[in-house]
């Protein structure tokens, strides 16, 4: 009787750990199911892999910008609009990020486009800011940089005034949006050299961003014969810039820059 009782017991422990087992088994298949599920949801949900280059929705249409956003695998947009009386209503004329950026597919592009009837906008208080903080809020209060003038200051890129039409403007002024601010920065002579970018093969537009964004000036445009309008030089490439790009200049000094709408003439970077 005891050895048949032994006997049972070896098998119901030997059935117990094939029970345990088994369990253990299909837990870890569970796990490494929903592990895998997650990685592909998570591959999925931030497209993991996969970088688009942001195309130029520039000089479009809001609806054409979308279609063309759509094929190039991103979203665009019309978030803001601000008055360009050279350039025809409704046309993208800024979008961020910037065209040539590579983004993760299904990334957003904010559009800015010219509004069909003018609006006022109040004028911000820069002083005090970094260039990088004063361009922000210029962009923010739908307006444009115009151009930089430096003044000999301790406090390099710092806003020392604020000027709209040549004249200094004080915060809290209605000005029409779209209208081009001047900002007079500080120079402290130790910091007063940048180097120059290469906006060759970039859109007008785009090229005057990166120069301000190295702390220069659009100089001299000079356009080929069939650039005839504001909204042909949007749609125009830089095809030769002078200083050449990597040089050394002063803070605030204007690059000249040559336009095409003829892409054979473009070299590619």
């Amino acid at each position: 009787m005891a050895k048949t009782q032994s006997k049972k017991s070896v098998k119901d422990e030997k059935v117990d750990l094939k029970f345990i087992l088994k369990n253990v088994a299909a837990a870890a298949v569970f796990i490494t199911v929903v592990l895998l599920g997650i990685s592909w949801w998570l591959s999925a949900y931030t497209h993991h892999g996969k970088n688009v280059t942001v195309p130029d929705l520039t000089n479009m249409t809001g609806r054409e910008a979308a279609k063309v956003a759509r094929q190039a695998g991103v979203r665009a947009t019309v978030e803001d609009s601000v008055f360009m009386p050279k350039l025809g209503g409704g046309i993208v004329f800024r979008q961020e990020p910037r065209a040539g950026q590579v983004v993760k597919k299904g990334r957003h592009i904010r559009l800015t486009a010219n509004a069909v009837v003018p609006r006022k906008v109040t004028m911000p208080n820069l002083v005090g800011y970094n260039i990088m903080e004063a361009k922000a809020e210029i962009i923010g209060h739908g307006l444009t940089i115009g151009s930089l003038e430096y003044v000999r200051d301790i406090a390099t890129n710092v806003v020392l005034e604020q000027k709209v039409n040549g004249r200094v403007i004080r915060p809290g002024t209605e000005i029409i949006s779209g209208s081009e601010v001047t900002l007079v920065l500080g120079l402290n002579n130790k910091f007063g050299s940048t180097i120059v970018p290469n906006v060759v093969s970039s859109k007008f537009l785009s090229a005057i961003d990166a120069l301000h964004d190295n702390f220069l000036n659009k100089g001299n445009v000079i356009c080929d014969p069939g650039i005839r309008t504001y909204a042909d030089s949007i749609r125009a490439y830089v095809y030769r810039q002078d200083p050449a790009p990597r040089s050394s200049r002063m803070m605030g000094s204007r690059i000249t820059l040559y336009l095409t709408t003829d892409e054979s003439k473009v070299p590619s970077k």
